[in-house]
Parts: structure tokens; C-alpha cells; sequence
């Protein structure tokens, strides 16, 4: 869905407020109190009353909508606008085209969706072949950080970049090609093996083959999957072993320095969220907007 199609499909509250509630009626209503799935709409108090306990579910209890004084055509608009764009949304540039008061309020906003996001892409896990490597962020400012290339240091945060390929083969030809289907990015607590270890059993698939550099960290990836093949780290390493990789880091980094300038630390991880979320999703074009609304309606 692009920008204009957006204005004619919701250009009310109610419209938008009609279609969330479609949206949460899809996925199915389960009573907070009682844990029953039947329930009847109370059209006069938009909300949901249980069929067994009488508890009511209002439009935004349990989304990432709760507890928003927003309107839901706000948090409509904000999601068109982060994802009609490959690239990022500045909560400033958002602000302004939202003609919002609050600049704190906007950003909060734009957390919560990214929340969604990665809260999204958690439910799953990377399988088959797996590329694995780290990226550093060095500090620019006290309050800010930016991307670095090259190996981090104990003053640089890390960050754990997961991207799953598979060699397809064409059947006719017998040509090998090489693809990649989803990514994951998690900031590590700390450069030691423990934390690496822990991502890896979280992130990857058990049965999955898992390709890294020879970095010291990395030495126990073999006991959390099938195999662990490790490669020297050289410039052909980059290009062919973990080509994915380093593309992802290269336009995550592009990206968030060219919107952002420079991301507090604590909050880094909702930013990469959101980059893999909008990569995985690559080709889903104008659906894009549709399936974050569903990720917003599922807390």
C-alpha cells in the first residue's frame, strides 16, 4: 500500500479503528480473565465482551497499542511512513509530517513499532546454511553512537549479524547460485564466547550449518549445531564464505548513518529490528504495511 492508496482507504479514525478491529478479529480475541476465545462485539463501547466471564477486552488491550493515547489513525500513519520507505524514518521527519506537537511522543511511538517488529521476527529461527559474523559500533558522542568497520575493541558494542543462504542448483544447466533468504542482527552483551553461545541457541536452528571466521569466540558453535565450519578471515572469506553478511552490515550501516547520525546505545537493538524486518520482507512490496499492522495487533 503506498501513500495515496493509504488517504483513500482510511481518511477517518473510525475507518482505521473498523479495520484493527478486523485485524484482532482475524487472529482471534482470548479473554484476559478467563482465557475463552468466544466473544461478542459491543458496537456502542467498541469492545469485546467474553461469552463465559463477561470480562471485556477493549480495541487496544493486548497490541502494542495499549495504553496509547494516540489515535489509531496515528499509529496508522506512522506505520505507512516507516514502511513505504527501504530506508529509515527519523522521529523529526515523522513529527513533522504528522504535524505532532510532542517530539518525545513520536519517538516513543516509533519504538513501540519497532518493538512489534522485532517481536515479530523472534517467533522465528534461522535454518540450513548460515552465514555468522559480528559488526562494531564505536562511540562518536557520549549520549551516541556510529557504525565502525573492522574489529571492535572492549570500548565498541557488538553486534551479531545472522544471515540464512542455501545454494540452489538449476536443474537444466547445473549452474550453482546463491541466495539469501532472512537475517537476524542482535547487540551482544559482551565480546566473550557465553554471549555469542547464547545467541546462536536462541537465533539458529539445531540442524543448521553454521559458516564464521576463526575469531576465538566462536570455538563452542559447533556443540549448538550440525556443523561449524570456520574459515580464515580474507578478503575472499568476505566475498564468497560470508558475502551476506557483510552486505547486510554495509547497508545497515549506510543506513542508519544517513538517517540517524548517531543511536543511543540502549536502544540500538530496536533499530536493527527494524532493518531486518523490512529486509526479510524485501518482496513483499505494498503488503508490507498490512503485515506490520497484524505484528502491532499481536503482543
Amino acid at each position: 500500500m503506498n501513500i495515496l492508496e493509504f488517504v483513500e482507504i482510511f481518511p477517518t479514525e473510525e475507518s482505521c479503528k473498523t479495520h484493527f478491529k478486523e485485524q484482532r478479529e482475524k487472529i482471534g480475541i482470548t479473554c484476559q480473565k478467563c482465557k475463552c476465545k468466544k466473544h461478542y462485539w459491543l458496537k456502542s463501547k467498541w469492545q469485546w465482551q467474553c461469552s463465559e466471564c463477561r470480562f471485556r477486552t477493549t480495541l487496544r488491550s493486548g497490541t502494542f497499542m495499549k495504553a496509547s493515547n494516540l489515535p489509531v489513525r496515528t499509529w496508522y500513519l506512522a506505520m505507512i511512513f516507516m514502511t513505504c520507505t527501504k530506508k529509515g524514518f527519523s522521529a523529526c521527519e515523522l513529527q513533522r509530517q504528522l504535524g505532532h506537537n510532542r517530539y518525545d511522543t513520536v519517538w516513543s511511538l516509533m519504538h513501540r513499532i519497532r518493538n512489534a517488529m522485532g517481536n515479530r521476527d523472534n517467533q522465528y529461527t534461522l535454518e540450513g546454511m548460515i552465514e555468522f559474523d559480528e559488526a562494531y559500533f564505536e562511540k562518536a558522542t557520549p549520549d551516541g553512537i556510529k557504525l565502525k568497520r573492522g574489529k571492535g575493541s572492549q570500548k565498541q558494542q557488538n553486534v551479531a549479524v545472522m544471515a540464512e543462504s542455501t545454494y540452489l542448483e538449476d536443474i537444466e544447466t547445473g549452474k550453482v547460485s546463491k541466495s539469501c533468504r532472512y537475517y537476524k542482527m542482535k547487540v551482544l552483551d559482551s565480546h566473550k564466547k557465553e554471549s555469542v553461545n547464547e545467541t546462536i541457541s536462541e537465533n539458529v536452528d539445531e540442524q543448521s550449518i553454521v559458516f564464521s571466521d576463526k575469531s576465538t569466540s566462536y570455538v563452542d558453535i559447533a556443540d549448538l549445531v550440525e556443523t561449524h565450519i570456520m574459515e580464515k578471515s580474507t578478503k575472499e572469506t568476505t566475498k564468497e564464505t560470508l558475502k551476506w553478511v557483510h552486505i547486510a552490515i554495509s547497508n545497515a550501516k549506510r543506513n542508519f548513518l544517513g538517517v540517524y547520525h548517531k543511536i543511543k546505545r540502549k536502544y540500538l537493538q530496536l533499530y536493527l529490528d527494524e532493518f531486518c524486518y523490512k529486509l526479510n520482507r524485501r518482496y513483499f512490496g505494498e503488503r508490507l504495511f498490512d503485515r506490520l499492522v497484524i505484528a502491532v495487533a499481536n503482543n
